[in-house]
Parts: C-alpha cells; structure tokens; sequence
C-alpha cells in the first residue's frame, strides 16, 4: 500500500549557507546557498562524496544547527531550534547505558507533559512490539547485539510521534543480514502507514540502498555543497536490485557524484 501524498512542503531549506569555524579563526565552508524541499509523505535519501556536509545538514534540518544565512522551515514557520516533531537517528545508537531499554525509549516522551508515567511507559511498549523487541525492556544496552541497540534507538525516535523522521546512516555499522531486515522492516511499516511519520530522510553511502527504499535522491557536491541533482525513483516496491532498471537509477545518481 502506497502513501497518498499530499501537495504540501513539510521543510524547506532556503538558500542556506554554514561554515565551521576553525582552532585559528579560519571557517571552513560546507554550504553555500543551498535550498531544498521535504514534501509531505515522501521518503527522501541523500547521497554525496565523504565530507560533503549530509550530516551537517540533517542537524540544520533538527534544528540543532543554525546556518550562517538563509531560513529553515518546518510545516511553513521558521526553525530555529530543535522541534518534537522532528526526531533524529544517529550512526551510532545513542542510549544510556544505565538506563533499560524501555525507560531509554521513554526519554523521546520527555517533552510530553500531559502524559502520565504509565501512558509513556504502555507508548513505550508499543513501539518496542513495533521494532521486534519485547521481551527485552528490562534488558540494558550493553547486553544488546548492535542491531537491537539501533531498533532501541529507532523506537526512542518514533515514540513521540513525529512528523520528520531524520537517519544518518543507520544502518551502516550493522552486518550485512541485520542492515537488510531492519531496513525493509522498516520501510514496510511505513509503506503501511503503521508508522506515525509523515516523511523520512536517509543519509547514506550506500547508493542502491537510497535506491531501493526512497521516492527521490538529493545528490550534492564537494565542498562547499551545493545540489548536483535530484533523482526520482519511479520503481515499484517491493524493489528488485537485480533489475535493469534499478540500475540504470544507481547510473544516474553515480554519473552525478562523479
């Protein structure tokens, strides 16, 4: 089943530019009038040579970074610090290794004041159930194989139920088998609108992985980044790699990063 999309921008980035201020007073450019659009109901990936800024850019577009100029907007207002409705997944899970895996879940419903203990604590649990993970919420983060961290972290990201979903390679530290369930499961769930997102964004080096799960690709230079081109994927799910059409997608986004 297919997300019906909505002729509508859920985040903007217009014309910005960032720089990283260096130990000697030098700034080291990343972006320089950059702008794109993340639609309502759209899986957007980004793909870009090593050190480009995609990292960079996710924490513009959480708000955890303010751009040197330009405007960032989220549902048509002004961002300008981080927003609960738009969650984050790191490479490397980020849990706290004192906490259980429930109660790490249970820190994404931090900001929800009107919710009591046991609401957070049955929300929890349902995206524990969600992300193949009950039965594990007494367990502690160090007792968790590496793919059961990022489904810990994937659930903490999905439990306040935001808009944007923003992933910065998720599942690139994983093995092989683990990257490939994870990832279908969980563009399965959101195919199915089982999901409370509107619109993800996956950063990735993997380019048949952008591919195989995403509605259109941002491809962006060196530094300072600027867009190369977008990509459509006009494919049907569930996608084949072995197809000559998927290939001649992965061409296209290679031709652009080349």
């Amino acid at each position: 089943m297919m997300l019906e999309k909505i002729d509508e921008t859920l985040l903007t980035l217009r014309n910005i530019s960032f720089s990283y201020k260096m130990r000697k007073g030098d700034k080291l450019p990343v972006f320089d009038n950059l702008s794109l659009s993340i639609m309502f109901a759209e899986f957007v990936g980004i793909a870009g040579p090593s050190g480009c800024g995609k990292s960079t850019l996710l924490r513009i577009m959480a708000g955890l970074l303010k751009p040197d100029s330009g405007e960032v907007y989220f549902r048509g207002k002004p961002l300008h610090s981080p927003d609960p409705r738009i969650s984050m997944v790191f490479q490397n899970p980020t849990l706290l290794p004192w906490y259980t895996v429930i109660k790490n879940v249970m820190l994404g419903l931090i900001n929800e004041k009107e919710l009591t203990d046991k609401e957070k604590e049955e929300r929890a649990r349902t995206f524990l159930d969600m992300m193949g993970l009950i039965g594990f919420e007494n367990a502690y983060p160090a007792e968790l194989s590496g793919g059961m961290k990022q489904r810990v972290a994937i659930a903490r990201a999905l439990v306040s139920h935001p808009d944007l979903l923003l992933m910065d390679e998720p599942f690139s530290n994983l093995d092989q088998l683990t990257a490939i369930t994870l990832r279908r499961e969980l563009e399965n769930l959101w195919l199915n609108q089982i999901l409370p997102i509107s619109s993800m964004v996956l950063v990735s080096h993997d380019i048949e992985e952008l591919v195989e799960i995403c509605d259109k690709v941002i491809v962006l230079t060196a530094r300072p980044s600027r867009i190369a081109g977008v990509v459509k994927i006009d494919l049907k799910r569930p996608r084949s790699r072995r197809s000559q059409e998927f290939y001649e997608y992965v061409d296209k986004i290679y031709t652009l990063l080349s």
